[in-house]
């Protein structure tokens, strides 16, 4: 099997976003992270799980390029002083820990410093699947499957049958493969030069195709940055864990790159830390489990409760959508606040069986559990049901005691 991962740009964006302010205020801490897969149905082989340890390092022995590094500087909140750091980054192979040891056959355990472990995630996850849908299947029959889905959404979309406003492609982690992916991504960069198209296709999270197609390269933050921020320091409460992650993420950039999750410790304990101050300076939110329509309501009485005109904001929907879902989002969204779709695996991975549903997780920071609780029952992951239960009770409590 040809190499997977051929650039260290081939990643989301958020990871570079959180990086830079992990290397500036986190660089001692260290992380715990564990593979899951959902699906009920997938078992990994014995020469799937060779592989895929052969392709992660072949990732190990990546450098980032001088092109690659001028082209993060080019991303206006990168500072020099990273993407210098990053000119001497190197995946360790020793980080990771690769085994049949799990029901479905394969488990991986990454641990190391954060500003490692964080970035070894999505190469993982992409190559996790590529290699059991290539290995598992007949992948040129997937394939075509996949081109023909893709034919039939572009043209929905490109006709005006469904209407999304904007939307990017957020598909890395879980993609069909890299083909597959680049097929998708090179398919919409197309849309824009059409007449009369109602939907903006505005460009990817995969930093290294939207420097490919000289698309915007987008992300926001993810649900590691307020687990290990606010839930690494023992000195801090965990139902804080909000107010400690955007304090540092304003100290970092200000007014750029403000789009807030909301979910990970629920969107209503985020709400009591999410006020005038934050609510001003980020540009928007990012919805990720729970009722989409249910969340996008709450978030703009907030705004409003705040004084602060919706319109002036964006919600940015990303958790399970395909343009059917986003296209009832926006035409019910679209004239109170900004919307926004990042949209992943139904554009990176539709094809005649099901895609897989795995994830890594950040499970430990400094030698402590952390947890993501969310707006939806079984999105989180923690090893130690303990630990969750007590979080649970640090957010009750957040709740009742302003």
């Amino acid at each position: 099997m040809k190499q997977i991962i051929n650039s260290l740009l081939e990643t989301d964006l958020y990871k570079f976003s959180m990086g830079q302010v992990i290397y500036h205020q986190f660089s001692d801490y260290k992380t715990t992270w564990a593979f899951k897969c959902r699906n009920e149905d997938v078992h990994f082989t014995v020469e799937m799980v060779e592989e895929i340890k052969r392709q992660i390092k072949l990732y190990c022995n990546l450098r980032f390029s001088e092109d690659e590094l001028e082209y993060l500087h080019k991303i206006k909140w990168l500072k020099g002083s990273y993407v210098d750091f990053l000119r001497l980054w190197q995946a360790r192979y020793e980080d990771f820990e690769i085994s049949t040891d799990a029901e479905c056959g394969l488990a991986i355990e990454t641990k190391g410093t954060w500003l490692n472990t964080s970035m070894y995630e999505i190469p993982a996850l992409a190559i996790v699947n590529e290699v059991y849908f290539r290995m598992a299947y007949d992948y040129d029959r997937l394939y075509e499957s996949f081109k023909k889905r893709l034919d039939e959404k572009y043209e929905n979309i490109k006709s005006g049958y469904w209407c999304t406003g904007t939307f990017s492609e957020f598909g890395l982690r879980r993609r069909l493969s890299a083909q597959a992916q680049e097929l998708a991504i090179e398919k919409f960069s197309h849309l824009n030069d059409t007449e009369n198209s109602l939907t903006n296709f505005i460009g990817t999270s995969n930093v290294y195709l939207a420097k490919k197609f000289n698309l915007t390269p987008v992300g926001t933050m993810a649900h590691e940055w307020i687990m290990c921020v606010g839930q690494g320091n023992h000195k801090h409460n965990p139902a804080y864990s909000n107010w400690y992650a955007l304090d540092s993420w304003v100290k970092e950039y200000g007014i750029l790159n403000g789009t807030a999750l909301t979910d990970t410790i629920t969107t209503d304990c985020f709400l009591r830390d999410f006020q005038l101050t934050y609510a001003t300076l980020f540009s928007g939110v990012r919805h990720d489990s729970g009722d989409p329509f249910e969340w996008g309501e709450k978030m703009i009485k907030h705004y409003q409760l705040l004084g602060i005109d919706p319109k002036s904001k964006t919600l940015l929907f990303s958790d399970a959508l395909d343009f059917e879902r986003a296209d009832k989002l926006y035409k019910h969204f679209c004239n109170q606040i900004n919307v926004a779709f990042g949209i992943g695996t139904y554009l990176s991975n539709d094809t005649d069986v099901p895609a897989l549903n795995i994830v890594m997780k950040t499970v430990k920071c400094n030698g402590m559990d952390v947890a993501k609780v969310s707006d939806t029952p079984g999105k989180g992951m923690c090893n130690n049901p303990e630990y969750v239960d007590y979080l649970n009770r640090c957010i009750e409590w957040r709740m009742k005691n302003k």
